[in-house]
Parts: structure tokens; sequence; C-alpha cells
């Protein structure tokens, strides 16, 4: 394993992401034609793939994205971003696994975790925050099921950013954009979790229904449930 996951807390220990904790599983994506429309296995493909991917607007408040930021910028700044992610997935990160938060931001958490996994759900107790350089992207990949479980769940602070969903083995057919506004919760479940490849656009091709978006840094506060 190559990448060690820095800590600079005293109550924290040096903490390791296992290797292929996220699998790469596509390649570039071009315009869709889409075929095979009698196949059942591709029937009303975009109702399925949008009842699997949920987005709730202002999930989390200014003030609540403000007291995230306030906690996890300290040891974000002590690292530097990388621009050569282990299995070449990411361009311009850096990242880290919080064990446990303050008070208030625990509080923070807990509303993310009811809202995204059923009581009776097992889930990672460590979170993982995801910081995205201004000119950074992330290449299509599903999450590895050995590492991860059936739910994702992520709220992006500081910027608004698009995610390309493309089907795994039918990358130009089959595919969709997702608009992911600042202080959103996204939940990814079912067929978007496991049969979509799901990537972050680079501020150049970051372009929905026609209309740039203005990407910058952002940050992602991410939460999964335990894989089986």
């Amino acid at each position: 394993m190559r990448m060690l996951i820095k800590t600079f807390h005293p109550k924290w220990k040096l903490l390791k992401l296992p290797p292929n904790f996220i699998q790469l599983c596509s390649t570039n994506i071009n315009s869709p034609s889409i075929k095979d429309k009698n196949d059942e296995d591709f029937k009303d493909w975009k109702e399925k793939l949008h009842s699997t991917m949920a987005i709730y607007e202002n999930f989390i408040t200014e003030y609540e994205e403000k007291s995230l930021l306030n906690e996890v910028e300290p040891y974000l700044k002590r690292m530097r971003y990388e621009y050569a992610h282990w299995d070449n997935m990411i361009h311009g990160y850096r990242e880290t696994e919080f064990p446990k938060w303050n008070e208030e931001n625990s509080k923070i958490i807990t509303k993310i975790r009811k809202k995204a996994f059923p009581p009776d759900m097992p889930q990672l107790g460590l979170v993982h925050v995801l910081d995205l350089a201004e000119d950074g992207w992330i290449k299509p990949h599903v999450d590895s099921s050995r590492f991860c479980g059936e739910i994702i769940a992520t709220i992006s602070l500081l910027s608004e950013s698009i995610m390309r969903l493309t089907c795994v083995g039918h990358e130009k057919e089959y595919w969709d954009d997702f608009f992911i506004p600042r202080r959103s919760l996204y939940i990814m479940k079912g067929v978007a979790r496991h049969k979509y490849n799901h990537e972050i656009l680079s501020k150049q091709e970051s372009i929905y229904q026609g209309k740039p978006i203005n990407k910058l840094r952002r940050i992602s506060i991410i939460c999964r449930s335990e894989p089986e």
C-alpha cells in the first residue's frame, strides 16, 4: 500500500486506506447514442438510475458548513495536494479519515446517517474527508464492495460540481449528469452504487444543461455502510 492517511491530532492514530478501496472501472465518456432499447436489463434505465441516486439540496446550513470546515481545515492544511493517486483515479486531492468529531459536528454526522441509512444497517465508523482542488477531478470508478457497503452518503462543502454516472460496460450508451449543489447531500445505492461508474468532472468539463458550473475547491464528507 503506497498511500497513508495523514493525521495530526493526538487523539488520532495514523490511518491507512486499504488497497483497492476505490476500484477504477471506466474510461473516457462520449455522447450517448442509446442502443438495445428492447434489452430488459436497460428498460427504464434512467428512471432506475435516478431512483437510486438521491440529491437533497441545502441539507446543511451555512452555519453547519462553516462548523465542519472549522474542524477539518486545520488537518487538511498540513497536507499537500496530490496529483498522482496510487491507482491514478484522483487528480489534485488530499484526504483523511475522522474517527471522532466535536459535539456540534457529531450532530451533523448523525443527521447524515439517520437520513441515509436504515436503523439496522451497520456503518463504517470512520468518516472519509476528501479535499478536491479547484483544478482537480475524479475519474470514473465504482467503489469496491470489499471495503464499502450498499450505501454511500456525501455532503459537499465549498463548491457545486457535476457528477457523471455511466453504466459499467455500456459507458457510451447509458449515462447521465447530476448537478451536486454546495451544502447538498447525495445518497447513492442500488443500481447507481453498483452498476454505474461515478466521477466528478474537471472545472473545464463542468457544464450542466448547457450552463458552465463554477467548480471550485470541494470538500466531501463521506459516510458509508459496512461491506457485507
